[in-house]
């Protein structure tokens, strides 16, 4: 009885989610309501500053309506986990360093790591980058685009994406195992 009088004050899904991409570079500011996204994704039209923006690009609307439906299956559990190690923290602050909550972006690693596993309950383990907005805890998500080119730079391939993110948060967590800061034994 007392599970049902919780009910409402509980909420399982955020209130809020990303209405608008903010991208950003220095004092430009542009932005794609993801309700754009959503209609490119069901119809393969683009419109609006997106339809601009994938004609200035030269990009294939269908193939970026693609792009956004993809997703991938992941346990919720194990996502969990792994984004609460030092690890999983390493790889959100790279993330974070693209995306984060317009003019918050100290606040990027738990904003991420809310989106992501939300998204995963939402999709019953599924998770598109349109899911991920819908999950994203605050209505403005600001892409960098400086940090967006920089990753693009580094990553010409798929390979080199992959060796980015797995490879480069690892080397973070080395540089803080120097004999300064490792764990005195208390047996001494």
């Amino acid at each position: 009885m007392a599970l049902l009088t919780l009910g409402p004050m509980v909420q399982p899904f955020p209130s809020r989610a990303a209405e608008n991409l903010v991208f950003v570079s220095g004092a430009f500011r542009r932005s794609i309501a993801v309700s754009d996204l959503e209609y490119l994704a069901e119809t393969g039209k683009a419109r609006g500053l997106l339809a601009d923006v994938l004609a200035l690009t030269k990009q294939d609307p269908a193939t970026v309506a693609k792009l956004l439906k993809e997703s991938i299956s992941l346990p919720v559990t194990l996502v969990s986990r792994l984004l609460n190690t030092r690890i999983g923290e390493a790889l959100l602050k790279r993330v974070g360093a693209i995306l984060s909550p317009l003019y918050a972006s100290n606040e990027s690693i738990p904003a991420l790591r809310s989106a992501v596993i939300l998204g995963l309950v939402q999709g019953n383990g599924s998770l598109s980058a349109l899911s991920f907005f819908k999950a994203y805890p605050t209505t403005e998500l600001e892409v960098s685009i400086p940090a967006l080119l920089s990753l693009m730079t580094k990553a010409s391939s798929i390979s080199d994406l992959v060796r980015f993110f797995s490879e480069s948060p690892l080397d973070g967590l080395k540089g803080s195992d120097t004999p300064d800061s490792a764990p005195k034994s208390s047996g001494s």
